[in-house]
């Protein structure tokens, strides 16, 4: 795997703090893969994350604020091999707008972390701090899941 898609609704909360917190996880690591973050619906294109999920994402460690908000494209399901959505809803919607040729894997972000016991990650925004938390929690969850897998396919563990 060389590159990967987090894809959510809108692109403010969950997947542009997947991408930044993966990203930081993998320098720690040592490894290479191109990443970004999209999200299915165009609301919030060219916006800056949710001011919530940058301040807690900060709490982490982790600075999402050069992120912006941009919509999947049909490009992406060639351009990335895993594209990997934070819920049901966002991988039907990925699935409907896959073009008959993509190449990329499409599945459930938490595929990666099958012992959190949870297979969707919740959207906070509707919500207060402890939901930008613990999408923090899994998210850091399904990153030691990827870091596992891209170091069992290099061989360096």
């Amino acid at each position: 795997m060389k590159s990967v898609l987090f894809v959510c609704l809108g692109n403010i909360c969950r997947s542009p703090t997947a991408r930044a917190l993966f990203d930081a996880r993998l320098r720690e690591a040592g490894l290479t893969i191109e990443t970004d973050s999209a999200g299915v619906a165009d609301y919030h294109i060219g916006k800056a994350p949710d001011p919530r999920s940058i301040r807690h994402a900060m709490d982490w460690g982790v600075d999402l604020s050069a992120e912006r908000a941009r919509q999947v494209q049909p490009a992406d399901f060639h351009r990335f091999d895993a594209i990997f959505a934070m819920d049901r809803d966002n991988l039907a919607a990925l699935e409907r707008l896959a073009p008959a040729s993509a190449t990329a894997r499409v599945c459930l972000l938490m595929e990666l972390a099958p012992d959190y016991g949870l297979d969707e990650v919740p959207d906070p925004y509707y919500g207060g701090a402890e939901g930008f938390e613990r999408v923090l929690d899994m998210l850091s969850s399904a990153a030691d899941g990827l870091i596992e897998a891209l170091q069992s396919q290099s061989g360096s563990r």
